[in-house]
């Protein structure tokens, strides 16, 4: 797959709420996830499994998702980035809304590179 089949199959994925299935499935074993700092699970998270874990803690700490949109992915070279705003009630902070911008690197067919943007 190429840099626009990967942000296209992505995007479809996160949409249809397969998060889990979509790192099982899209990302490179080394893929290297980083976030905005103070986040509780770690900023620099490294190997698949644990971006994996990350991203399963972030989900079981949700309670209700209110509403979600995910943009269409825009690439350049063998990045794409996409904009995500979430209203959810978490099971520790409460309800709140999300914004943010994600970027991606791909290589070979596979996620090796994610970081997300947002304010704290």
């Amino acid at each position: 797959m190429n840099t626009q089949d990967v942000a296209n199959k992505w995007a479809q994925m996160c949409r249809e709420g397969k998060n889990m299935e979509c790192i099982e499935e899209l990302y490179a074993d080394h893929v290297v996830s980083k976030e905005m700092p103070g986040v509780p699970y770690g900023e620099i998270v490294s190997g698949k499994q644990n971006v994996w874990d990350k991203s399963k803690q972030w989900l079981d700490n949700v309670q209700e998702f209110h509403s979600g949109t995910i943009s269409d992915p825009v690439v350049a070279g063998n990045h794409f980035t996409s904009k995500m705003e979430f209203d959810v009630t978490f099971k520790d902070r409460g309800r709140q809304q999300m914004e943010e911008v994600c970027v991606f690197e791909v290589n070979d067919g596979k996620i090796v590179n994610e970081q997300f943007f947002y304010s704290m």
